[in-house]
């Protein structure tokens, strides 16, 4: 079975993120795989391991992007590609990540990708559809359980509290959502295996693209945090007249009634 995970380098928002001149400030920051993308590699590595065959994970990024897909090789995958845009695109989105993607992917006859339900670093949710869309196949999202019995699909895939299920064919992208399994951490075997794992760079001119083919649809003007909340207010006094309080607080300073 031919295998694909599409993997983004993002923040770790655990640790602490600071914004300067209306964007995220990298210095210091800390990168990981985006954890709804870990749970892509986990089922990937599933899938091969019950199934047969090979898997690759495809990041576009820069130089930095490589030590998340070691981490990925590390974890199991058999083989990544990078494809550098640093020197070609200053300013991208999910278009253009979707746009090479899509272009790597159209003649490596996959027979399923997989890729994070979002990013969490900016949590549109767009790339895995726009690719499948870009590539012809069907997709499927949020998905919290997958089977695979030949050329067939069997998946389970979260609704607003719900689920649903659905059965579609091969070729088909899927992507992962919380609760699809746990991710494996790498052991050490697997990181010393990942060092020797083939990982190939290319280019854009490697996809025959140029940087207006994957011009960015959108721009992000600003990036802010939120505002720092204030401390709560404790109402004193009887029960009635802490009500009529409330309902004066809600009405000139929350504005809500």
């Amino acid at each position: 079975m031919n295998i694909y995970v599409l993997l983004k380098r993002t923040f770790d928002t655990e640790e602490k993120i600071t914004v300067s001149n209306g964007a995220i400030n990298e210095d210091g920051a800390e990168f990981i795989i985006n954890p709804y993308d870990e749970y892509a590699v986990e089922e990937a590595i599933q899938i091969r391991d019950a199934k047969g065959g090979e898997i690759t994970v495809v990041s576009v990024g820069n130089d930095e992007s490589e030590k998340q897909l070691r981490t990925a090789l590390a974890m199991g995958a058999d083989k990544a590609v990078l494809i550098n845009i640093e020197d070609d695109v200053e300013n991208g989105d999910q278009f253009t990540t979707a746009k090479i993607l899509a272009e790597y992917l159209q003649d490596k006859e996959a027979d399923i990708i997989l890729a994070g339900n979002v990013a969490i670093d900016g949590g549109s949710g767009q790339v895995g559809p726009r690719v499948a869309d870009l590539l012809g196949i069907p997709y499927v999202t949020t998905i919290t359980k997958l089977d695979i019995d030949g050329e067939k699909a069997t998946i389970v895939r979260d609704v607003e509290g719900d689920s649903e299920v659905i059965e579609t064919s091969l070729p088909i992208l899927v992507t992962a959502q919380q609760g699809l399994n746990e991710p494996r951490y790498p052991s050490l075997p697997g990181i010393m295996k990942a060092k020797k794992k083939p990982l190939e760079e290319l280019e854009l001119d490697d996809l025959d693209l140029d940087e207006d083919d994957v011009e960015a649809k959108t721009k992000t003007t600003e990036i802010f945090l939120p505002p720092t909340k204030e401390a709560g207010k404790v109402l004193e006094g009887d029960l009635g007249d802490q009500v009529k309080e409330l309902v004066q607080l809600l009405h000139t300073e929350a504005k809500v009634v």
